[in-house]
């Protein structure tokens, strides 16, 4: 089977094409920008990388969704900041340069796996979102950071709406606050441009002040990144042909936490790494309202929790990876990238120890003393850094 993944050195797309490379013998055909997430995959000779833009090089896009079984367009804008100072190029590209792929799909009459993204159900009022009868609930116009959600659900309608006039093979699958190492890259993220897991992983490494946008009691359901390859695998390889016309929430409810309680949890881990070499007190966890973070236009949704039923009925999936060890391992991949990265620069590095990689997450979160989560008293709450899947 031959897979397009356009976007392949993303946060999804390059361990999905490691984890089809290691356990299969399809093909991968990947764009992207660049490729500092996939260059170990570059010698395999079932690989094929071309550097480019899907705005630009549609000639190749389009000859390779005729040449390929299985599409997935993995290119998106998905950070809220941007929502917010640009929704004319997130609009541009999450819809219009994608819908091209789409209807490249039903030209040639090739299966689609279109990531769509929790964000569509914004402020449903339903305590955990049902792929199918949950409402869609958007906030007003002037709200430009809802440009992305809006522009994701357009296009699932329209999926929707080629799959029941022209017959397009497809499957939406909705991610939901998926973590995991190369989530953002963690050089320099400017506030609000990176996910919040990272943002705050910055904040920790930097000595930075983390900021709580609102302090509100926003929830988020993280969900680690091989949870979610699983879950896709299961989807790509459909051997009971079960998931033609069907929508997928990608989550772990189990993973519910607040975002205040995120970042404490994190401080927390963050001073019992091997690697942090402190007093064990900072940084500080402040407050700031969500104009002063992101800007005028943003609006945020009080809890995002998957109903993942389908997922467990239909495709035997079910999330294994608990929050402790997801945010451990996320956790440790960027204190290692950021130390590889300063003895690579020969500049003083925060943790001038080499560092020892564990062997596992087991030893991962014990070297961390990480037993279930015991958080800090505070009786602060909000969200802040880059929301997004």
């Amino acid at each position: 089977m031959k897979i397009l993944i356009l976007g392949v050195n993303g946060f999804i797309g390059n361990r999905l094409a490691e984890r089809i490379l290691d356990t299969t013998t399809w093909e991968v055909f990947g764009m992207d920008l660049g490729s500092d997430k996939v260059d170990h995959l570059l010698e395999n000779r079932r690989f094929h990388f071309v550097e480019g833009d899907i705005s630009i090089n549609r000639e190749w896009v389009e000859y390779h969704v005729k040449k390929c079984d299985v599409v997935l367009p993995l290119v998106a804008i998905a950070t809220p900041i941007a929502y917010v100072r640009q929704p004319l190029r997130v609009f541009e590209l999450d819809f219009e340069e994608n819908l091209r792929v789409i209807r490249d799909c039903v030209k040639y009459k090739k299966r689609v796996i279109f990531p769509s993204t929790s964000e569509v159900y914004g402020m449903c009022p339903d305590e955990s979102f049902n792929e199918d009868t949950s409402h869609l609930v958007l906030g007003p116009i002037q709200k430009q950071r809802w440009i992305y959600s809006c522009s994701k659900q357009l296009l699932d309608r329209v999926i929707w709406a080629y799959g029941q006039e022209e017959h397009l093979s497809f499957t939406l699958v909705r991610p939901f606050n998926w973590i995991g190492p190369k989530l953002d890259a963690l050089a320099a993220p400017k506030e609000g441009s990176s996910r919040v897991v990272t943002q705050f992983i910055h904040n920790l490494v930097t000595g930075q002040p983390i900021k709580l946008v609102n302090g509100g009691e926003q929830r988020r359901s993280f969900t680690y990144l091989d949870d979610g390859i699983d879950c896709l695998m299961k989807i790509i390889e459909d051997p009971d042909k079960v998931c033609n016309g069907q929508i997928f929430n990608i989550g772990n409810p189990l993973n519910d936490i607040t975002i205040t309680e995120l970042a404490y949890t994190l401080r927390t881990m963050y001073h019992r790494h091997p690697l942090y070499q402190g007093d064990g007190v900072g940084p500080e966890i402040v407050h700031v309202t969500e104009e002063a973070y992101y800007g005028p236009g943003y609006q945020d949704m009080a809890f995002r929790k998957p109903m993942i039923q389908k997922a467990k009925e239909l495709l035997g999936w079910e999330p294994r990876v608990d929050l402790e060890t997801a945010l451990a391992l996320t956790l440790d991949a960027y204190l290692l990238e950021h130390q590889n990265r300063s003895m690579r620069a020969e500049s003083p590095a925060v943790f001038p120890n080499p560092p020892i990689a564990p062997k596992n997450a087991g030893d991962i979160v014990h070297s961390m003393g990480v037993a279930p989560l015991t958080l800090d008293p505070s009786p602060s709450r909000g969200e802040g850094g880059g929301e997004g899947e």
